[in-house]
């Protein structure tokens, strides 16, 4: 069963790891999917292999970060499929590591603007459009550090601390108006960006981070994004303003 028939999913961050993952299954779900993302190496690939589960997939370049390029992405999108069903506010960056009295003002701000406001800037303009229709679903991609701290990530933790914090007002704010909100908190998921930060290059690194987990074990991007596919469709109908913990029992300690 399709559960995402002729929807049309925005997907940010959709070129590799999670995003990627996720806008594969919606796409195989019968979705409309348009990319916003940074334009890069990897682009033509991802869209191919998107394509192939559903030409009806389109490439927007947009830098979350800058208020008037998401403005346009979401324009683009529901000009391209004529409305905005489904928002997954997904790209996010790691940062480079440092203690708090360490961290350099555009260490913080590089991932604050990405990771926090890039994620406002989306809610901005995907609610402008579903209070419109009266109905939507925005999904955020949060973390499990969104929920506990980690050193020298404070950048990270914040922002994503923030997200939380955004998602269960927009669910309050908007869940008479037909529109659900909620977030994912993922464990560490084997993507691109785990190995960028260095924890899969380094075993002993490696080895802690798994420990840390109760499933001993990294995550998987097509288990975050089977909880995504959840969280977009019907099934979770009743559900806003949540944070659903994908995290091996992380967070049951």
């Amino acid at each position: 069963m399709k559960k995402l028939e002729n929807k049309t999913v925005f997907i940010t961050g959709g070129l590799s790891g999670i995003g990627k993952a996720c806008a594969l299954a919606a796409a195989q779900h019968g979705a409309n999917i348009a990319i916003a993302d940074r334009k890069s190496g990897d682009t033509d690939k991802a869209m191919e292999e998107i394509k192939k589960e559903n030409p009806k997939a389109i490439f927007i370049d947009c830098d979350v970060s800058v208020f008037a390029q998401v403005q346009a992405a979401v324009e683009k999108t529901v000009s391209t499929f004529g409305g905005l069903d489904v928002a997954l506010n997904n790209a996010g960056i790691g940062g480079e590591p440092a203690k708090v009295g360490d961290m350099t003002e555009l260490q913080w701000l590089n991932v604050i603007n990405v990771n926090l406001n890039g994620v406002f800037n989306c809610m901005k303009h995907e609610l402008t459009q579903m209070t419109k229709q009266k109905k939507g679903v925005i999904v955020n991609m949060a973390s499990i550090l969104g929920r506990v701290g980690f050193a020298t990530s404070a950048h990270y933790v914040a922002a994503k601390h923030g997200v939380i914090g955004l998602t269960q007002t927009a669910g309050l704010e908007y869940a008479a108006e037909g529109i659900r909100v909620n977030a994912i908190c993922p464990g560490f998921i084997d993507t691109p960006l785990l190995t960028k930060a260095g924890f899969i290059s380094h075993p002993e690194i490696k080895q802690h981070i798994v420990d840390m987990h109760p499933m001993k074990r990294f995550g998987k991007d097509s288990e975050i994004a089977n909880g995504f596919i959840f969280l977009a469709c019907d099934d979770s109908s009743f559900m806003t303003g949540t944070a659903v913990e994908i995290d091996g029992g992380f967070l049951a300690q």
